[in-house]
């Protein structure tokens, strides 16, 4: 009697374990066979609004490309975006917020060519671009166009550095501060032509393009998605664009190596980021709306107007962006230290 009552108590035991592993089974597989219990961390995603944080001013170039793309993404998303400024140190401001918010893809950061450059610039930076962040995929890449006040005296390119070489001590050149593409752009100018200017540096290429049109800066160098406009309306002098080819927005205008300075190219590339430890799962959804969005015939269209257009779908990848941030980390900190520049 005792040896059947055990058994029975084992069979019972037994039967309760099974239903046991059965119900974390299904749990787990949720149904696709697979071992991964975080098959469903997009499941659900997004169900509230989604900010994308802008690190220079509104208005500004970056600014522009974000709210550009934020719109269809936000359609394909089924949730709003909201755009959010937070200016300062060439964007290392915005990037440290970022780099501390939650990793649910809720909080996302839009930034330019200057996420390569920080940790050259910057001693104690406060993160690292390429551990702190999952890259959603890039946007577009966007040349430069070096522009003076309407009023200011050389014609021509190789008359602008005639002129600044002469009279370096009192010529003014606007840019968004250091890091910030305008920035960069300006450390190769002024390596080219071996002189040093008075730079004024403003919250943004945004308020600094103001200041050119108004005539209180001489110049700056800046990206066609700021600058063609103004160009076009005769609103500031342009003596070049910084890269290999011509814009179809601004056919007039020659590239820096037309013009006689063909170390001065450079082309300013966006990116999505999100904080390091973001799902993969959340990470794909939002890479797959910046597809949808960079596909967007409207997209496309206004960035052309801006002098620009979409990257290709096969750029618009964690892992194209990636690639993309390792291997310009590598190039403008050999860069930076030839200009001998000092983290600052």
């Amino acid at each position: 009697m005792r040896t059947t009552r055990r058994h029975a108590a084992t069979a019972r035991l037994l039967a309760t374990l099974a239903s046991l592993s059965l119900l974390t089974a299904a749990c787990g597989n949720n149904d696709d066979g697979g071992e991964e219990t975080g098959g469903g961390a997009a499941e659900g995603y997004p169900d509230q609004n989604i900010t994308f944080v802008v690190p220079f001013s509104a208005g500004g170039p970056t600014d522009t490309v974000t709210r550009l793309v934020a719109e269809p993404m936000a359609q394909e998303l089924g949730v709003e975006i909201v755009v959010q400024n937070i200016e300062g140190a060439g964007g290392t401001v915005a990037a440290g917020e970022v780099s501390q918010e939650d990793p649910d893809g809720y909080t996302v950061l839009m930034h330019h060519v200057g996420m390569s450059t920080a940790p050259a610039l910057y001693a104690d930076l406060g993160y690292d671009p390429l551990e702190d962040f999952e890259m959603i995929g890039l946007v577009t890449e966007v040349p430069m166009t070096i522009v003076a006040r309407r009023d200011f005296e050389p014609e021509t390119l190789e008359e602008l550095v005639d002129y600044v070489t002469e009279n370096a001590d009192t010529v003014t050149y606007a840019n968004a501060g250091i890091g910030a593409a305008s920035h960069l752009c300006g450390l190769l100018f002024q390596d080219a032509i071996g002189v040093t200017l008075q730079e004024v540096p403003y919250e943004g290429t945004g308020p600094a393009l103001t200041d050119l049109v108004g005539g209180q800066v001489d110049f700056m160098c800046d990206q066609t998605t700021n600058t063609t406009g103004q160009i076009n309306a005769g609103e500031v002098k342009a003596y070049a664009v910084t890269t290999p080819e011509r814009v179809e927005s601004l056919p007039d205008l020659p590239t820096t190596a037309e013009a006689g300075l063909p170390d001065v190219e450079v082309a300013v590339w966006h990116g999505l980021y999100a904080p390091a430890g973001t799902p993969e799962e959340v990470v794909q959804v939002l890479s797959d709306a910046l597809k949808v969005a960079l596909a967007d015939q409207a997209v496309i269209d206004q960035l052309a107007e801006l002098g620009t257009a979409p990257v290709p779908e096969e750029d618009a990848t964690p892992e194209a962006h990636r690639e993309r941030l390792e291997e310009q980390t590598k190039s403008w900190a050999q860069v930076i230290a030839d200009a001998g520049v000092e983290p600052q």
